[in-house]
C-alpha cells in the first residue's frame, strides 16, 4: 500500500484496485497504475505485489523507451513482450537483452515452475543462476584440473616440438 500511495502522490492514477486490508494476512486488491512518469517509483522498484504500473510511450519513440527500460531500474527479474511482427519482437528481445533474467514472449509473466522451467534474475534482483536448470549445479561446485606426470626422467618435452637436427626450410 505503500508504493501505491508513493505512486499516487508522484502523479499516477490507480485505475483499478488500489485498496488493502490487513485485518487477517495482508491483501492487496489487485492494483493497475498509469503514470506519464517512466521513473516514477513503481516503475524503479522491485515490489512483489500485484501492482502493475503502466506507461504509454510514444510509437516514434520505441528505441527510446528500449534504452529507457533498460537503465531505469536496477533490477532484472522478469520481462514481458507482447507483439505480432517477429522482427519488432527480436529488436526488443535483443535490447533487453540484460534487463530480466527471464523473458516471455507473447505469454503470461508467471510461468517458471520449479522441475518445468528455470527461473533467476539480473542484476540486484539474483545472481541469474536459473534453480531448475542443469547449469545451476556449477553454482556449487568448483571445477579443477589435475594433471600428474609419471615419466620422472628428467626432461620435460613436447611433442609439437621439433628434434634439433631436422631444418624446415
Amino acid at each position: 500500500m505503500g508504493y501505491i500511495a508513493k505512486a499516487k502522490a508522484e502523479g499516477g492514477k490507480v485505475i483499478a484496485g488500489g485498496t488493502g486490508d490487513n485485518t487477517e494476512g495482508y491483501f492487496i486488491q489487485p492494483t493497475i497504475i498509469v503514470t506519464s512518469d517512466p521513473k516514477s517509483v513503481t516503475m524503479r522498484e522491485e515490489i512483489f505485489g500485484p501492482v502493475l504500473t503502466v506507461f504509454v510511450y510514444e510509437d516514434s519513440k520505441v528505441s527510446e523507451t528500449l534504452t529507457l527500460v533498460d537503465e531505469t531500474t536496477p533490477y532484472a527479474l522478469t520481462g514481458g513482450i507482447f507483439a505480432a511482427d517477429r522482427a519488432a519482437l527480436r529488436q526488443i528481445a535483443d535490447h533487453l537483452r540484460f534487463s530480466a533474467g527471464n523473458i516471455y514472449i507473447n505469454d503470461k509473466s508467471t510461468g517458471a515452475v520449479v522441475g518445468q522451467q528455470p527461473f533467476g534474475g539480473g542484476r540486484l534482483s539474483g545472481s541469474n543462476d536459473k534453480p531448475g536448470a542443469s547449469q545451476f549445479l556449477h553454482r556449487w561446485i568448483s571445477a579443477r584440473t589435475i594433471k600428474e606426470n609419471f615419466d620422472l626422467n628428467g626432461q620435460v618435452s613436447y611433442p609439437h616440438q621439433l628434434p634439433d637436427n631436422i631444418i624446415v626450410q
